[in-house]
């Protein structure tokens, strides 16, 4: 396969992707809105590498991206809705118009990027649109891979990197809804490799695939790991759905919020594999343990930080 075309491409999950397949030979164009900050973004120095600004929501970008590409990964996604941003627009539209072009362009091959949960019935205006954009991608081009990650872990992740910065900053770990949902977190490396894995193997055309870790835990086990890795002692504090909504809409209005009301949702079900579809291992890949990564990247507490606190 000589070109990809990833959109998203400098997402938690995206930028991993591109460095993988540049690593190996492939030539990757990575779309996204904002090209001048991606370079630096990827700190790719790769002539495998090249950019281009283009919004999902732009069919003429769209088309000029994926022209003449092999292969397209839509791994775009929008936790919150702001500034003509709706979950609608970027996962259900725009999953749409990028899946039209591809096919119309000629692309041997289309993977989307969803996650467990996604459900279009969904009352969550975030998981809807999740579930939506499955179906309209696989009605537009219907060779299509979809992979459903579970919630991602790694450097700078969203989940064991929040909970060790708020029990940096507070003397409580809140635990949303009682912390009883239960997760399957999945290494974000490995989902790079999936995708990897995915584009070169016909086989998996037209397959969904549930990408989750080996193990499934409670939102309070994993605040105690984050706690165990840190050395702190905090006090695990219940807070009610509807406090955290409340809050989470405050902290929506904040450039980088710490938690969306779209994070809130997926916390009111549990989030594991269904075991209805394949998984990592029916792509050759051993998934790796939060218990033998998350150590590698969070720092334990200093005697000096826990005598200020």
């Amino acid at each position: 396969m000589t070109t990809v075309s990833v959109f998203g491409g400098t997402g938690f999950l995206g930028r991993r992707l591109v460095r993988r397949l540049a690593s190996e030979g492939t030539a990757v164009r990575v779309a996204v809105r904002h090209p001048v900050h991606a370079r630096t973004e990827l700190q790719a120095e790769s002539e495998r590498i090249t950019f281009f600004c283009a919004d999902v929501r732009d069919r003429g970008a769209v088309a000029g991206v994926v022209a003449g590409t092999g292969a397209v990964v839509n791994a775009v996604s929008a936790y919150i809705e702001k500034g003509g941003v709706t979950f609608e627009s970027v996962h259900e539209q725009g999953a749409r118009t990028l899946a039209r072009e591809a096919a119309s362009a000629g692309v041997a091959r289309f993977v989307l990027v969803s996650g467990i949960g996604a459900d279009a019935e969904s009352k969550s205006a975030y998981i809807r649109a999740r579930g939506r954009g499955e179906r309209v991608v696989r009605e537009a081009f219907p060779d299509a891979t979809i992979v459903r990650p579970s919630v991602m872990f790694g450097p700078g992740d969203a989940l064991f990197g929040t909970l060790a910065r708020v029990a940096r900053m507070l003397p409580v770990l809140p635990l949303i809804g009682g912390g009883h949902a239960r997760l399957q977190p999945v290494y974000v490396e490995d989902v790079a490799e999936a995708i990897a894995r995915v584009l070169i193997d016909i086989g998996t055309a037209g397959r969904t695939y549930e990408l989750a870790g080996p193990d499934v835990y409670s939102m309070r086990e994993l605040a105690e790991i984050v706690l165990r890795i840190t050395g702190r002692r905090r006090l695990l504090a219940p807070v009610p759905f509807v406090v955290a909504e409340t809050q989470a809409r405050l902290f929506e209005l904040l450039p980088n919020p710490p938690l969306t009301t779209g994070q809130i949702d997926l916390l009111k079900a549990d989030n594991v594999a269904s075991r209805s579809f394949p998984g990592l291992r029916e792509l050759g890949i051993e998934p790796k343990t939060v218990e033998e990564i998350v150590p590698t990247y969070l720092r334990p507490a200093s005697k000096a930080e826990e005598v200020a606190r």
